[in-house]
Parts: structure tokens; C-alpha cells; sequence
């Protein structure tokens, strides 16, 4: 009797061994926190000795940074519409639907795989779209820009967007809120979970409590500051650019960095309690992690104050990606796109994604940081701006008023210096734009030619005192000094 029961108890084990072994490994969830035209320069881990970002510091500790990530562009003054089509859909710049109702996008992909849906904060592409992405959604605000303290959010109601109530609270508090309380809840399926603050995009606006000040004299100016742009880029004064006067000085640039570093040191504290509290659910080993943001933005480099422009610190964005598998305090040098992170998600959970989507799949850089993505991007800004970059050399082009600017970025990573009217440049400046050209034709871009029949002074005034945008912004930088 006792040898039997010994023999069952054997076979007992095994069978134990053989269902354990077949048993699926859970699938991974994913937790995307999007920041609002965050530089890629604002965060103390990646360089910034002058910003305060615990909590994306251990987020970098945790993944890998990718130095060189980039939203692609816009063909509207708010890019941050067409760059989160780009991100949510998978499409580049000229083949998306702003509006996200015509093509699936990533999350709805995931929604297809038995994934659990979720989102909080802003969404810019239409409201009638949130359903069709999103199974949750709770505190939306759908505009472009507000007073944060004062922000009219809604959430989805019965597969439609309801009636929006003015948030409590900091419209950023209450989307961490909101997404702390979806990452608490017992989850039988994995989940999905994208929060999106809509700062630090200006108003620069954080609650009074909060403790972290800075001193705009101890804060640098970018290294590439200039009091005006030298030439007509075609996006001289939006309301991006009217929201300092002309010449920008080192006062007021300084000011607003300040509210502007602050404002990000605040949503470090929002990030910390959302991480704290999914390292403190069952889910956290087994979630991937992202930070990234929609865009850059100049604040003084270049005397540009907004993100209408290709330089780097307007395009080149934020981007960590921790979870498990993949490489810890890495930093790479690979280049991507935006529109390439949900792929690579899609990849490490295994979610077939949408059959328009276009990104490339990161995850072979992300377990070897050292392995290059992308060789060659092209960005666009409306008909005004082109521009291409290779692992070294950017070129830009503004056709409309017959002017090119080429950078070295190993060397001149701030893109000071125009190399374009050097004559030892010359063939790399003609290489390069038929590879722009031909990079136009394939990502199906609607402008014909990098050059114009007549193109317009390149000269360029800002507006007198007492028009309109730069009048307002003035008394308004007056009255702060006061």
C-alpha cells in the first residue's frame, strides 16, 4: 500500500510539472504616461542638474532612455493633435486621421486581444473617437490647452463621451487619480492603462502647496538662446510665439522656465504615486512601463518660445521604457519615432496590431541598447518646413523662403552653427535633400518640391507694439515682474 501510494504521489507530481509547464505565462500589461511638450532635456537622470525628477530619475534607473526619440511633425500649429494621431494609431505624419475614427488604433488592438482598456487625462483628436480606442475613460479633458485648476473634464458614459464638470482639483492630480484607482482594482485580464497629463504645456499653472520653487536667476538659458530668430520660418507669430515679447531677454526667458521646470517637478510628484502604487499591486513585475511626451518646445532656443519649428529641442521628445526583460539604466542611441513604441508593445505582449499601422518594433535595442533602430528620419512642419537627419548631420529646409540650414549633431548638438554656406558642404547638402526629396514621395507627403517658383523675403519684423499677441503677452510678463 505505501509503495502505491508513493507511485501515485509521483505521478501526481509529474502531472503537476507537465500542466505548470503548459500552462501560458500572463500576459503583460502596460502602463503609457504621456507628458504634454515636455523637452527632452527636463529630466535631472538624463543631464539637467538644474530640475528636480525623482521619480522619472528612477524610472530611468529602472529602462532604457532612448536619446534620440522624435515626433515627426505637424501640418497644424497644435502638433500635439497630429503627433498623439501618430502615437495612438501607428501611422506617420501624412497618412494619419487626426480625428482617429477612421483607422483602428493600438489600444483598441489591444482591447481585440483581451486586454482591459483604460485612459485618464487629455485627448485632443475628437470625442466621438475615445470609444473607438478606448473600452474606459474616466475624466477627459478634450481640448487643446486650459487653466489645469480650472479644467471641464468627462468620461465615457454608456459608448459616448458625457457631460464634462469642472475638475475639483488640478486637472493632472485628478487623471493620476483616476489611474491610481484603475491600476487598485483586481484585474482578471490584463490591462492597458494610458494616462495622459496636459502639462507641462502652457498655462505654466500648479497648485499653490506645492513646495518646489525655482530661482529663475539660477536657472541657465539654453545654450542655442537668441533674442529673435534670424529669418522668416514661416510660424514667426502664433500664439506659441506671442506668449513673450520680442527681443526675448534673458529675464524673461529665465521666468518662464522656471514656471515651466516647476510644472514639470509637479508631475514627477504625480508620476511617484502612480508608480508607487503599481509596484504595490500584483501587477507591477509584470507591467511595462513608458514615459514619454507629444512634442518638445523651445522656451527661448533659437528666439522661439513654441514647438512649431524642426529644430531638436521642438522635436526630439522623452522616451523610457522599463519592464521586465529588457535592459535596466541603459541609455541608447537609437532613433525612432513615436509612432514606433506602440508597435514595440504590441511586439512584447504579442497583440497583433492594426493593419495600417506603419511603426517599427524596438524590442531587439530594448534588451541590447546598442542596437540601432531607424538610419534616416524626415520631419515636416505645414509647407513651410522640412528636414532630414542621419546618425550625424540635419539638414533643414524652408522652401518658402529659399533659405537651408545644415547642422553637425556630433559636434553641434544645440545647432548653432549653419553649415550650409560652406562650400565643403555643398555635395552633402545635395545628397541629402534628394534623400529628403525622395523620402517626401514615399511618406506620401503633399508638398511637390523643396523649392519654390517665388519665394518671399526671408527677412522678418517682429509685430509693432500694441498688435495684438506680443501687447498681451507684454503686459502679462509686466504684470508677473510686479
Amino acid at each position: 500500500m505505501k509503495l502505491c501510494l508513493f507511485f501515485v504521489s509521483v505521478l501526481l507530481l509529474a502531472l503537476h510539472g507537465v500542466l505548470h509547464a503548459a500552462a501560458p505565462a500572463a500576459k503583460p500589461n502596460v502602463l503609457f504616461i504621456f507628458a504634454d511638450d515636455q523637452r527632452a532635456d527636463t529630466i535631472a537622470a538624463l543631464g539637467n542638474a538644474h530640475i528636480q525628477t525623482p521619480n522619472l530619475d528612477r524610472l530611468v534607473r529602472r529602462g532604457v532612455a532612448f536619446d534620440r526619440a522624435y515626433m515627426m511633425g505637424g501640418m497644424q500649429g497644435a502638433t500635439c493633435v497630429p503627433s498623439r494621431a501618430m502615437l495612438l494609431s501607428g501611422r506617420s505624419l501624412f497618412r494619419i486621421d487626426e480625428k482617429l475614427t477612421r483607422d483602428e488604433t493600438w489600444p483598441a488592438a489591444f482591447a481585440r486581444a483581451g486586454y482591459a482598456t483604460f485612459m485618464s487625462g487629455k485627448w485632443h483628436n475628437t470625442p466621438p473617437a475615445v470609444p473607438l480606442s478606448f473600452q474606459r475613460a474616466q475624466s477627459l479633458f478634450t481640448g487643446g490647452m486650459t487653466n489645469p485648476m480650472q479644467a471641464p473634464l468627462g468620461s465615457l458614459e454608456n459608448g459616448q463621451m458625457g457631460p464634462t464638470k469642472i475638475s475639483p482639483k488640478h486637472a493632472c492630480e485628478t487623471f493620476a487619480d483616476e489611474t491610481i484607482a484603475f491600476l487598485r482594482e483586481p484585474h482578471a485580464q490584463p490591462f492597458f492603462a494610458y494616462l495622459a497629463f496636459d502639462g507641462p504645456h502652457d498655462p505654466h499653472i500648479v497648485p499653490d502647496y506645492f513646495p518646489i520653487k525655482y530661482d529663475p536667476d539660477k536657472i541657465p538659458l539654453p545654450a542655442n538662446f537668441l533674442p529673435q530668430h534670424p529669418f522668416n520660418n514661416g510660424e514667426m507669430s502664433n500664439r506659441d510665439e506671442s506668449l513673450l515679447p520680442w527681443p526675448r531677454t534673458s529675464v524673461d526667458v529665465r521666468m518662464m522656465l522656471a514656471d515651466y521646470y516647476r510644472y514639470i517637478s509637479y508631475l514627477d510628484l504625480l508620476i511617484g504615486r502612480v508608480l508607487d502604487t503599481l509596484d504595490a499591486t500584483p501587477h507591477g513585475k509584470n507591467t511595462f512601463i513608458v514615459f514619454a511626451a507629444d512634442s518638445g518646445v523651445a522656451r527661448g532656443s533659437h528666439g522661439l518660445i513654441g514647438k512649431q519649428n524642426l529644430y531638436e529641442h521642438s522635436l526630439r521628445v522623452p522616451l523610457i521604457v522599463a519592464g521586465p526583460g529588457l535592459a535596466a539604466n541603459q541609455h541608447t542611441d537609437a532613433m525612432c519615432y513615436l509612432f514606433d513604441v506602440l508597435p514595440t508593445l504590441g511586439a512584447l505582449a504579442g497583440v497583433p496590431g492594426p493593419t495600417t499601422s506603419e511603426g517599427l518594433d524596438l524590442t531587439a535595442t530594448l534588451r541590447d541598447p546598442k542596437k540601432p533602430a531607424r538610419t534616416a528620419m524626415m520631419f515636416a512642419y505645414r509647407d513651410v518646413q522640412r528636414a532630414l537627419r542621419d546618425d550625424r548631420w540635419k539638414l533643414i529646409r524652408y522652401p518658402q523662403v529659399n533659405r537651408t540650414q545644415l547642422f553637425d549633431l556630433a559636434t553641434d548638438p544645440a545647432e548653432r552653427t549653419n553649415l550650409a554656406e560652406k562650400p565643403e558642404h555643398a555635395a552633402r547638402i545635395a545628397a541629402m535633400s534628394a534623400q529628403l526629396a525622395t523620402e517626401m514621395k514615399r511618406l506620401d507627403d503633399p508638398l511637390a518640391s523643396l523649392t519654390v517658383a517665388n519665394p518671399s523675403p526671408a527677412e522678418w519684423s517682429p509685430p509693432a507694439p500694441g498688435d495684438g499677441g506680443a501687447t498681451k503677452a507684454a503686459k502679462k510678463n509686466a504684470k508677473k515682474k510686479s
